[in-house]
């Protein structure tokens, strides 16, 4: 099973959006349970292209979620890079 772990940005990503959207005391675990089935299905999500090729995002607690990750095989981690809001123009995307 693979070790599923944030990276410091998408804990700021995170912290910022609870912030910005005024989103519930509990979204922290909410994320949490979104990322579970990543520690046995490390390719669940799919692949995103562009300058987030090799990278692949799940949705979050909530629909516009976005919660990027790469899978690091060869160390059986997952790896959040970041967690976005998919309705931003900057958001990542894929095909």
């Amino acid at each position: 099973m693979a070790r599923v772990e944030l990276a410091q940005v998408a804990v700021e990503d995170l912290d910022r959006l609870i912030a910005a959207l005024s989103l519930p005391a509990d979204t922290r675990e909410r994320v949490r349970r979104s990322l579970e089935p990543l520690g046995e299905f490390p390719r669940l999500g799919p692949e995103l292209t562009g300058r987030w090729q090799g990278t692949r995002f799940v949705l979050g607690p909530w629909r516009w979620m976005l919660l990027v990750y790469e899978h690091i095989e060869s160390e059986d981690r997952v790896v959040v890079l970041t967690i976005q809001d998919a309705r931003s123009s900057s958001a990542a995307t894929g095909t």
